[in-house]
């Protein structure tokens, strides 16, 4: 078991993530809450999950699906009440299992209290809590557009200025060049700290010292200045686990974010792997193949970079991410093979493996008409396509590719109606292979994903080259196998996966144990369709 009151017990970890809205419903309102995860605490023990990263729970109007928060200190009532919370993380706590809340401190929502204040007048203490600048109706500030879509400015006629949104209009960017602002955040965060909660993911952390008015969102001048003094202040218990998500990241700034003297945060979330199946130059929409000789130098470029001196968090699937299955894998007769490789290729590298909901089951990507989408990136980027005169075919393959509604379909629990999400209607639409593919049918199939995840977050706690191997990648430029070592004094962990549905003949050594496989058992000079496997040999 993990001592959690030390720095640095997340290195063995492993983590699952929750979308509260789509885990599991009890009061048939079709959206999931905080009791529904409390009623799966037993599966996420028996998977051997050592944290729970739960996607935002506090007050939100849901414009941005709870990344537009009105209140950090309460609890959205449709998904419960801070006594739930507080039955949470009591309970996940017996089974030693921690809560990482995710934060949002780049922006709120409108309907946040300060933001109210702010919009009464220029002189209001709160005004300055947010990012104005002065204009005219005909005038912006400049031409910075939003992440989803339109300009990153909005006018308030009545105080003659513009204020500034990454995001949607409904969320302003809070100005971090506040001091009190500042304070109220890090009493926000010690308000959490108090009740349990064992650490924070922290949405877009990287953007909090924009500086719009020379085009700068991303890795701000006092951005560093800022983590360290949000570090000091807020994240002073010594076992706090803090994610960043960082999506302009590289190498050098994440030794900063993630040193190991935890003076910024304990680890980053970067994206560069995941920014390789789109046409260069070109937005996430924009769909590509993905190489797999790039993929390799990405993760070499990580996994080398932060060896000794920072700390990678792994993923290929989380809320904003299209199931990774249905993207890299083979979502049909190989989905079992594909989803058991795409797993063995990840947590064998450095860093601490994120598991997103319904990932340990192989869940895949949906296809609706654009009428059953409810993201409102999907349909901005909808709207905004279809009026530059993209085809519509066109349009709808980047959704049902890349779509952030892929990953927040309902977690598929069983074959009973709507997979035993809900009695209800549903917020989102069930995938319709819910009666293949769910928890119940996983669980009876002891060759099922979820019994081969289960091996995977054991293996992280039974050899220490998971958590300090050296990274060697094997054969860069080959371009449909992915191979590489984890080494240390003692121990050689050799990974190997088939990313195609083809057999590959090659000359691997067979001389150590064979940690997992998803295959019976590997063979010498042959990989088949999208096998994988780990072997361990002693020096």
């Amino acid at each position: 078991m993990l001592d959690k009151t030390k720095r640095g017990w997340w290195e063995s970890a492993v983590f699952y993530q929750i979308y509260p809205k789509s885990f599991q419903d009890t009061d048939g309102d079709g959206i999931g809450d905080l009791k529904g995860i409390i009623s799966h605490l037993d599966y996420l023990e028996e998977l051997g999950i050592d944290g729970i990263w739960l996607s935002p729970v506090c007050q939100s109007p849901q414009r941005d699906n709870g990344y537009d928060i009105s209140d950090y200190q309460a609890i959205y009532p449709v998904f419960g009440t801070m006594e739930d919370m507080e039955e949470l993380i009591r309970e996940a706590d017996k089974r030693n299992i921690t809560i990482i809340m995710d934060l949002v401190l780049n922006h709120c929502s409108d309907q946040h209290i300060w933001f109210k204040e702010a919009l009464k007048s220029r002189d209001n203490p709160y005004h300055d809590y947010f990012v104005w600048r002065d204009g005219t109706p005909d005038e912006l500030p400049n031409d910075m557009k939003a992440t989803f879509g339109g300009s990153a400015w909005t006018w308030v006629p009545h105080l003659g200025q513009y204020y500034f949104h990454q995001f949607a209009i409904e969320q302003p960017d809070l100005n971090w060049e506040n001091p009190q602002l500042r304070r109220e955040l890090y009493d926000m965060i010690r308000f959490w700290v108090k009740k349990g909660i064992g650490g924070f993911r922290l949405d877009v952390i990287d953007q909090i010292a924009k500086e719009p008015d020379h085009y700068i969102t991303s890795n701000g001048p006092r951005l560093h200045e800022f983590l360290r003094e949000l570090s000091q202040e807020a994240f002073c218990e010594e076992g706090l686990v803090t994610v960043g998500e960082a999506w302009g990241a590289n190498v050098e700034r994440a030794k900063l974010y993630s040193a190991p003297d935890c003076s910024e945060l304990s680890m980053v979330f970067q994206f560069q792997h995941m920014q390789l199946d789109q046409q260069p130059g070109g937005d996430k929409w924009d769909l590509a193949d993905l190489s797999l000789v790039k993929l390799k130098k990405v993760f070499e470029h990580w996994q080398q970079g932060l060896h000794g001196v920072g700390w990678n968090s792994l993923f290929l699937n989380n809320h904003d991410l299209p199931r990774i299955v249905s993207r890299w894998g083979n979502d049909k007769e190989y989905r079992v093979e594909s989803a058991k490789m795409l797993g063995t290729l990840l947590h064998g590298m450095e860093g601490t493996p994120y598991i997103y909901q319904g990932e340990e089951i192989g869940m895949t990507n949906i296809r609706l008409p654009i009428q059953g989408y409810v993201d409102v990136e999907i349909l901005n980027m909808y709207e905004d396509r279809l009026s530059k005169g993209y085809p519509l075919d066109e349009i709808m393959a980047s959704i049902h590719a890349k779509g952030r509604d892929n990953a927040r379909t309902p977690m598929q629990w069983s074959d009973a109606p709507n997979a035993g999400f809900t009695t209800g209607a549903p917020w989102l639409t069930v995938n319709p292979n819910y009666k293949q593919i769910n928890v119940k049918a996983a669980l009876e199939d002891p060759n099922s994903i979820f019994y081969y995840y289960k091996k995977l977050v054991a293996l992280r706690k039974e050899h220490e080259v998971f958590r300090t191997g050296n990274f060697t990648l094997y054969k860069a430029d080959d371009p449909n196998h992915f191979c590489y070592i984890r080494e240390t004094e003692s121990e050689r962990l050799l990974v190997t996966c088939n990313f195609t549905d083809q057999e590959l003949k090659l000359a691997l050594p067979t001389n150590g144990e064979v940690l997992i496989c998803n295959y019976d058992y590997p063979l010498k000079d042959t990989l088949r369709p999208y096998e994988a496997w780990m072997m361990l040999q002693k020096k």
